[in-house]
């Protein structure tokens, strides 16, 4: 019998809450299987933890309804897809639960790192279809940043770490350089 990814179980993301804390490991759930990941970089954790830190100050001395959260945290998009993204704002408080995001994000960020197709293909696919408004992709390898606009465009705007670049959900009112992240 041939072992593909169409005959495997799936679960829910009810049954994946239910067995996540016993994993001892960081997973997210992706069209009902469970994937691990891989252990950040430092250059990684260096930029996801500033992303967060920018976000943070700005909302903070902004106000507003909108939360940055940076991982390990999920976010269950979907019965079958709950996802730890790097760096995300929702602007829905409402939608948090005592574990976990309940819908999408308004913006995702996520760093690559050897997930190379996860951020590219798959989490790009899966955020433009649940209602994730902007994702960015940093690519340390590359120093670009992709950046989807999903309710203007299907095409990306691509920065480079040395160019700001604007949060759109802000309108742009404030921008993010990811090269004054790293030291």
């Amino acid at each position: 019998m041939n072992n593909t990814s169409q005959n495997k179980p799936r679960i829910t993301a009810e049954e994946y809450f239910s067995i996540s804390p016993e994993t001892n490991c960081s997973t997210e759930l992706i069209g009902g299987e469970i994937v691990a990941l891989a252990s950040p970089s430092v250059q990684h954790q260096e930029i996801a933890g500033g992303l967060f830190a920018e976000l943070r100050q700005f909302i903070r001395k902004n106000g507003g309804s909108c939360k940055p959260f940076i991982a390990p945290m999920d976010v269950r998009l979907d019965q079958w897809n709950v996802v730890q993204p790097d760096v995300f704002v929702t602007c829905k408080p409402d939608s948090l639960t005592e574990y976990y995001l309940d819908g999408a994000p308004d913006l995702v960020i996520e760093v690559v790192s050897t997930n190379h197709s996860d951020d590219f293909d798959r989490k790009l696919l899966l955020y433009r279809t649940s209602g994730v408004r902007e994702y960015w992709i940093a690519d340390p390898k590359n120093r670009k940043t992709l950046v989807y606009f999903f309710e203007q465009t299907d095409f990306p705007d691509i920065y480079t770490f040395e160019t700001p670049i604007p949060v759109g959900i802000y309108g742009g009112a404030f921008s993010i350089r990811i090269a004054d992240l790293l030291s």
